[in-house]
């Protein structure tokens, strides 16, 4: 019994992998740009938002997952992103499977007050009145581990009741004694909020470490609330 339970999970294992490796493996494009609330695009398929710390990784982690090198624009300018940018996943916009937030980095201290204000208005108006966002995934460098900043938005999420995963960044640029010990101690520090998922990816951009575990996070995700498509993916034009 145990045995055939061992292989049926092993089989879904493999079967949500190619559903997320079929997905990300479709078409991908632009298609609007937010700065202001009312200026976000009418809800329709499902909705993942990734956000972090300014320069923590967003856009090399978009284009990573993607497999496409300019998707997003990456840039060693923090704050650069300073709207709600998204993005039709799996088919054309109207008919796309799923939406990717790229959502403007906080914590980036040397913007002005006003900037920092309107950013924080937006995300915070956005996570609690969008119905189709179906999870953020939070980005933490992972050569530091979390900041007070990163709690922050931790209590915004928790408040907002939107369900939240962490992937760490960077993991090339962290010694591999030290992996195992910083994902249980961001574990430890999700262990209390009542919005967060009690699993943390590990990734690296650079060399596609982890970039499949959080395809099929993903697909997972679209499993669980009925929306994995596993047809093959519609060619670009």
């Amino acid at each position: 019994m145990e045995e055939q339970e061992a292989a049926q999970n092993k089989a879904r294992e493999a079967a949500l992998r190619e559903a997320g490796r079929l997905l990300f493996a479709g078409p991908c494009e632009f298609i609007w740009a937010a700065a202001k609330i009312d200026g976000l695009p009418p809800e329709a398929p499902p909705e993942i938002a990734f956000a972090g710390r300014s320069n923590v990784g967003k856009s090399s982690l978009l284009n990573a997952l993607t497999g496409r090198k300019t998707l997003a624009r990456t840039s060693h300018t923090p704050g650069r992103t300073q709207q709600l940018n998204f993005f039709a996943l799996g088919g054309p916009p109207g008919a796309e499977r799923l939406r990717l937030v790229d959502m403007p980095g906080y914590g980036y201290a040397a913007a002005s007050k006003e900037k920092i204000s309107a950013w924080t208005t937006l995300m915070e108006s956005y996570l609690r009145g969008r119905a189709s966002l179906a999870r953020v995934f939070v980005l933490i460098d992972g050569r530091h581990g979390l900041k007070d900043v990163d709690s922050q938005m931790f209590d915004l999420l928790d408040r907002s009741a939107v369900s939240y995963q962490i992937v760490l960044t960077k993991r090339d640029e962290v010694k591999n004694s030290e992996i195992e010990a910083r994902i249980e101690a961001t574990l430890k520090a999700l262990s209390r909020r009542p919005a967060a998922f009690p699993q943390v990816l590990f990734t690296s951009s650079r060399e596609g470490v982890g970039v499949e575990d959080l395809r099929t996070e993903v697909a997972r995700l679209l499993a669980d609330i009925g929306k994995l498509d596993q047809r093959a993916p519609v060619s670009p034009a």
